[in-house]
């Protein structure tokens, strides 16, 4: 996919520049002269980076870039300063404005592109998260949270490798005034270190005597617990084409020596809040999943879900020539319940089902809620006769205990009903065995309920 970028410059000649350098490298390039026009591009149209001139006759940069960050719709895409500016004062305005960093002119193309390419890549797989985020609040699942964009970016837990004491101490000393900081001197144990550690950012010394520092960066990147945690490389002038082949790697951020006390603390706190921002949305994706697979009222599985694992382990089950049965349980009575004590009275019986049910079931097994008062258990590795003995069980341990209901204000006997089936051989199939537990639990609701009835086949 080409990423599309946004220049935004007041110098029609400037524009034409970054333009064509863009061009060349197949992006799709977008233009505007002021911030005013910029702002009204960026939320109306879907662009993956920002370029943005600082000195602007209606709006400036800095004023842009806050603008941008503080926008919903804009908060996510990147802003690169690209400006003639070049004291420590404005660079350290553009990062606390939120840009992601501040290049001065004349740029060389190769670290044009490589920052731009880092940036967009990293943007894109924000995209991806934010969309299927952005999916589950459209269904009703989730609603996004305000403090997120809000984060300082502050109180972070972070590894700093650096072999050298002078270098680690002084960069320890800053950022323990805002986050937690831990110090691995000895690069052999970097990656272990980082690994069995929760932190929002490393910090790698792309300097490290005796030991390749972009090794160390690539296995972070491959190494799955460390795979999604921001990198801020810091290194010597002398080492900028290996900062270039850093940002190939997957090196998120980095930082010159000597290095400024106010740049290094922005730029982690920037890392810091994207990480979070990322967390949140990974976060938000896990728990959509976990909710489209999961009845609301008992958080047992719903059977759209469960209805695709019966399938899936029939087939199995088939192909191996294993065991698997199907439980269908039925509550008795509860329209009575429901009618004599509320509705909320029936919903508490319902959770307390659930309840046994995922106490009574293995690990391998599979409960779900049918719908309305009923329940399933598929059982793998497990024929009619152990089936049969887990299912009398279960009834028996519901008759044996009364119900809470209405906040633990009353308690009522409650009975269930079950049908129990297993697959018969190779000609048979999921629906084959759903219907003949269903067929079964009809015959135990029919033969006066509180009872187990199994087809045998």
């Amino acid at each position: 996919m080409v990423a599309r970028i946004l220049v935004v410059d007041d110098v029609p000649a400037n524009l034409k520049l970054l333009e064509a350098r863009l061009s060349a490298e197949y992006f799709d390039v977008m233009t505007a002269s002021n911030g005013t026009e910029a702002l009204a591009l960026a939320r109306r149209t879907d662009c993956d980076l920002i370029l943005l001139d600082v000195m602007m006759p209606d709006i400036d940069g800095f004023e842009v870039c806050r603008r941008l960050k503080a926008d919903p719709l804009t908060f996510h895409i990147p802003v690169v300063m690209v400006t003639a500016l070049d004291s420590p004062d404005d660079r350290n305005r553009a990062l606390e404005a939120g840009a992601d960093d501040f290049l001065t002119k004349p740029v060389p193309d190769v670290v044009l592109i490589a920052r731009v390419r880092s940036l967009t890549r990293l943007k894109m797989m924000v995209d991806e998260l934010r969309m299927r985020a952005a999916a589950s609040i459209e269904i009703g699942m989730l609603a996004p949270d305000p403090s997120v964009m809000a984060d300082a970016g502050k109180g972070g837990r972070i590894l700093l490798v650096d072999d050298s004491k002078s270098s680690y101490e002084r960069l320890a000393t800053i950022l323990a005034a805002e986050h937690t900081i831990e110090v691995e001197p000895n690069p052999s144990e970097a990656l272990f270190h980082a690994a069995e550690g929760n932190y929002d950012l490393l910090i790698v010394s792309l300097d490290l005597k005796n030991f390749d520092s972009l090794r160390l960066c690539s296995q972070m990147r491959s190494l799955e617990r460390t795979r999604n945690v921001p990198i801020l490389a810091i290194a010597d002038p002398e080492n900028s084409t290996r900062l270039l082949r850093g940002l190939e790697i997957g090196i998120n951020d980095y930082l010159l020596r000597p290095s400024d006390k106010n740049e290094l603390m922005v730029r982690v706190r920037t890392q810091i809040k994207k990480h979070r921002y990322v967390d949140y949305l990974r976060e938000n994706l896990q728990n959509s999943i976990e909710m489209a697979m999961t009845d609301t009222h008992t958080m047992l599985l719903n059977w759209r879900y469960a209805e695709v694992q019966l399938k899936v382990a029939a087939t199995n089950a088939i192909a191996k020539s294993e065991r698997l049965a199907f439980l269908f349980l039925d509550v008795d009575n509860l329209k009575i319940i429901n009618d004599t004590y509320g509705h909320s009275a029936g919903t508490d019986v319902l959770k307390e089902v659930s309840v046994r049910i995922r106490k009574s079931i293995r690990g391998i097994d599979i409960g779900c809620r049918y719908g309305g008062d009923e329940f399933v258990i598929v059982m793998p590795q497990t024929d009619l006769h152990v089936g049969s003995l887990v299912a009398q069980r279960f009834v028996r341990s519901i008759a044996g205990e009364l119900f809470s209901i209405n906040g633990g204000e009353r308690q009522i006997a409650v009975t269930i009903s079950a049908g129990l089936a297993a697959l018969t051989g190779t000609n048979d199939s999921a629906k084959g065995l759903f219907d003949r537990a269903d067929a079964a639990l009809l015959r135990a609701k029919a033969d006066g309920r509180n009872r187990v009835v199994v087809d045998n086949g």
